[in-house]
């Protein structure tokens, strides 16, 4: 989205304004999110198909869609490593923030038959993005990259993952949605998913100017470089993912929030990284390419510990049907500590 809305449109407007366009960004953006949720809601309930694989499915990939399409812009203009952060820092945030959020603030529904396949092929996912990275830096060392062909391996696996998560939800035991009384299920299936296209634009648009706007006012007030980037960016790449799982839990949805953030990681690694790395080799560590070691011991590893911990909550509640609200805590204070400990680095390295 930022090649389309450059920061650069926002330097010029003075402060009011760019206070002006976060309020209204911010309702615009919760009322895009109301329309993709209601969307997707009303679409399980028509089709009868489980909420938690919409999550997985759709609505990730509408969510992650802006990513690979910035990543895959950014390859080709020559700036590589970027759609490799991008994509570790998203599920980093999806999972840490978003939910860990989640559940603190409802008991999150668990699942058994989505989540014991849904969540192995994220964790598998996650750990094969892992695995590449550190093998191709063992191999070549400095200016390691992963080349087109992981980049036509990922799609590949992105493709087989959509085909099985379809055949799933038809083997899905005990349909949940479909004798739900929802507000859209007398839609037509043109009209929620009109809905949710219209929903989707207004949560990636919104989600841009409140972040390039508020980018702005933090530059104009002094705030340091290095804060932006670790906070403010990190952070906007998963607004939309944010807004709307907070919204599918305000209204009940409790499994769109869930499968969204297994859906995200998957496709944060299938078809982001898998997408960036078809259009051009991305950078691993690499001085010219701008991409510091840092992503490999600090980014790598916490994306890691963050999905071993999110499976271990995974496996403890797909026995009793739901999550711990004190699960949210750990990975919570997880991502904290790793926006901290990334701001401090970078600090230092200044």
């Amino acid at each position: 989205m930022e090649h389309w809305i450059p920061d650069q449109a926002f330097e010029a407007m003075p402060q009011v304004m760019l206070i002006l366009i976060v309020v209204a960004a911010i309702s615009y953006l919760m009322k895009g999110a109301d329309w993709l949720v209601d969307s997707a809601a009303g679409l399980a309930s028509l089709l009868g198909i489980p909420k938690v694989i919409v999550g997985a499915t759709i609505i990730s990939l509408g969510t992650t869609s802006p990513e690979a399409a910035v990543s895959v812009m950014a390859a080709w203009g020559g700036d590589a490593g970027l759609a490799l952060g991008n994509a570790v820092g998203s599920i980093i945030a999806d999972t840490g923030l978003i939910f860990g959020l989640g559940c603190i603030l409802v008991i999150l529904p668990a699942d058994p038959f989505v989540l014991k396949r849904q969540g192995c092929i994220d964790i598998i996912s996650v750990f094969l993005l892992a695995a590449l990275c550190y093998t191709m830096f063992a191999i070549y060392g400095q200016d390691a990259a992963l080349g087109r062909g992981v980049g036509y391996l990922l799609v590949t696996l992105l493709v087989l993952y959509m085909v099985i998560s379809v055949r799933w939800s038809k083997q899905h035991p005990g349909d949940k949605t479909s004798g739900e009384h929802e507000d859209t299920v007398n839609f037509s299936p043109w009209k929620l998913i009109g809905m949710g296209i219209l929903g989707l634009a207004l949560v990636i648009v919104s989600s841009r100017f409140v972040i390039g706007s508020v980018k702005e006012l933090a530059t104009t007030w002094d705030v340091p470089q290095v804060v932006i980037a670790a906070t403010l960016v990190a952070f906007g790449t998963s607004l939309p993912e944010l807004v709307v799982g907070m919204t599918a839990i305000y209204r009940g949805h409790g499994e769109l929030l869930v499968g969204n953030i297994i859906g995200a990681d998957i496709l944060n690694v299938l078809f982001v990284v898998g997408a960036a790395s078809v259009a051009r080799p991305l950078f691993i560590i690499s001085e010219n390419a701008n991409v510091p070691e840092i992503f490999l011991y600090l980014h790598l590893p916490t994306m890691l510990i963050m999905i071993t911990l999110f499976m271990i909550y995974i496996s403890a509640s797909v026995r009793r049907g739901h999550f711990r609200k004190w699960y949210g805590y750990p990975l919570l204070g997880l991502y904290v500590t790793y926006v901290f400990a990334q701001w401090l680095l970078e600090a230092g390295g200044k």
